[in-house]
């Protein structure tokens, strides 16, 4: 057995899995600090059905409080950014185009050093000992104990980063330091900007990991711990501490994951209503579609892995005025059952919209008994067009491709979205988040620029596969469960040798004790 957990912003889920059996799910609101909200799904879940905690082999959780940090600017370290780049990159140093609001929230700090790389692999600069020495210096004397290092081009070559961090924990020991060639892609700034994200987050990932770990233990759990990740793999709590940056979207790839496996469709639309929001995003192969550009976090540009999904103000939880007509984006949020009319509040609601026209059985009907059928309409109607027109956008062709409904408010969802098609809601679809969850993989991936000579491609192709295969195995995989999901060929003809960057997902299932 297995438990899954999606902390969302309205929303608690839980379930309890036998195999791919749906045992038990419960659905809590979510609490402030989050982690009493875990152990009170922990505690319905096992109220719902009885069960043996011992025989539980593994819990996963889809957790918020990372991406909350930073779009709220709370609960962030002090931290320094070091950049290995001179005598290059002088025009844009660290933290360029981030709010002002965010780099005070980190007290950022930024230092520009020799080193990095050109494109095809040549040194700009060495890494020089007395710059870093003088950053360390500086870093102590302020009290910052969380560092990102940057390099020109680290993906490509990461020896100036590793150089860095080994001279710097030399000169700092109690420092955790953050490697941009292990977080970001392509792009300087953008891995930059990721990687101080993830810096300033340390501090608050070694605190949750150890609460969410007190969580499970305090209802007698005693199973590893896993997070979910944004492509929709796994990786253990030990891993979260250093990479938190990689949980950021982990509420709608789980309810992705979770549409995938409960509607048995590997290709299609999945549409995510929750309380505040409604995500869209494509599937491809059982995996979301991953997005090919720079990502916006609380106003800053970042390219780490991140499924391609739209989010729309649109949810369960959603203001709905009557003059003129207009729902959301602002929502209740965890407050619903206190503000939403049904449930003897102030506030006209998306949900008070489904329990008028009878599509849910929720809170005190007769509380909106008063709400027009044409306004009712009206609203649905509108509903109907914003999560069509989210789905239109997504989409990567006019193709009609099927369309799966999940989330606790799925039921505003249409049974045909004009325009787009038919929408599959399959069973336990309230809580498809934290069934992804508890089904999750682990992966291994391999982002490589390589030289082409002729006749070695499919060398060279299977190489790049047998290694993406040993880093999913080395993450707990089973071997004999491994399957290539994902396979990317760039040709670079601005660079010579044929220079090409290729890249390999591959996954498998996890291996459980027990």
């Amino acid at each position: 057995m297995r438990i899954g957990i999606d902390v969302g912003g309205t929303n608690t889920d839980a379930v309890l899995l036998d195999g791919s059996t749906v045992l038990a799910e419960t659905k809590v609101a979510t609490t402030e600090d989050v982690t009493s909200g875990i152990a009170a799904a922990l505690a319905a879940l096992h109220a719902a059905t009885a069960h043996d905690p011992g025989a539980v082999q593994g819990v996963m959780i889809g957790t918020t409080h990372f991406i909350n940090a930073i779009v709220q600017g709370r609960d962030l370290a002090p931290t320094a950014a070091i950049r290995l780049g001179l005598p290059a990159t002088e025009a844009l140093p660290p933290m360029s185009g981030w709010p002002a609001r965010l780099v005070t929230a980190i007290n950022g700090r930024s230092y520009l050093c020799h080193g990095g790389h050109e494109i095809d692999g040549r040194s700009i600069a060495p890494v020089r000992r007395d710059e870093l020495e003088r950053a360390a210096e500086d870093i102590h004397a302020h009290g910052v104990h969380c560092v990102a290092i940057s390099s020109v081009y680290s993906p490509i070559n990461a020896d100036c980063e590793l150089e860095a961090a080994e001279i710097l924990r030399e000169l700092l020991p109690d420092t955790s330091i953050s490697l941009s060639h292990q977080i970001g892609r392509m792009g300087l700034l953008e891995r930059e900007n990721a990687t101080i994200i993830n810096a300033c987050l340390s501090e608050l990932a070694s605190h949750i990991c150890h609460g969410l770990g007190q969580a499970v233990s305090a209802a007698g759990i005693d199973a590893p711990l896993f997070l979910s990740q944004n492509d929709g793999t796994l990786m253990d709590v030990d891993h979260a501490r250093h990479y938190p940056v990689a949980t950021f979207a982990s509420g709608p790839t789980n309810s992705m994951r979770g549409a995938a496996f409960l509607s048995g469709l590997r290709d299609c639309a999945v549409v995510d209503v929750g309380g505040t929001t409604s995500d869209v995003g494509m599937l491809r192969h059982g995996f979301p579609h991953e997005a090919s550009t720079e990502i916006s976090v609380g106003g800053i540009r970042t390219n780490f892995r991140m499924p391609d999904v739209l989010s729309v103000g649109l949810g369960g939880g959603s203001r709905v005025r009557e003059d003129p007509l207009s729902i959301g984006p602002d929502s209740v949020g965890y407050r619903l059952t206190q503000e939403a009319l049904v449930f003897g509040g102030r506030t006209l609601t998306c949900t008070d919209i489904a329990a008028a026209a009878g599509i849910a059985d929720i809170g005190d009907r007769g509380l909106v008994r008063h709400l027009e059928r044409s306004f009712v309409d009206a609203v649905r109607a509108r509903i109907a067009e914003e999560i069509g027109a989210a789905v239109d956008r997504v989409r990567p062709s006019a193709e009609h491709l099927p369309i799966v409904a999940v989330g606790g408010g799925s039921i505003l969802v249409p049974d045909e979205l004009p325009g787009v098609g038919l929408v599959h809601r399959p069973a336990h679809h309230a809580t498809a988040n934290a069934i992804g969850a508890a089904i999750a993989q682990v992966g291994g991936e391999v982002d490589k620029m390589y030289s082409v000579a002729p006749g070695e491609r499919d060398r060279l192709l299977d190489e790049a596969k047998q290694e993406a295969v040993d880093k999913a195995v080395a993450a707990g995989a089973k071997p004999d469960s491994v399957q290539i999901v994902d396979v990317d060929e760039i040709p670079l003809a601005y660079l010579p040798g044929n220079a090409t960057r290729i890249r390999v997902k591959a996954v498998g299932d996890l291996v459980l004790s027990g």
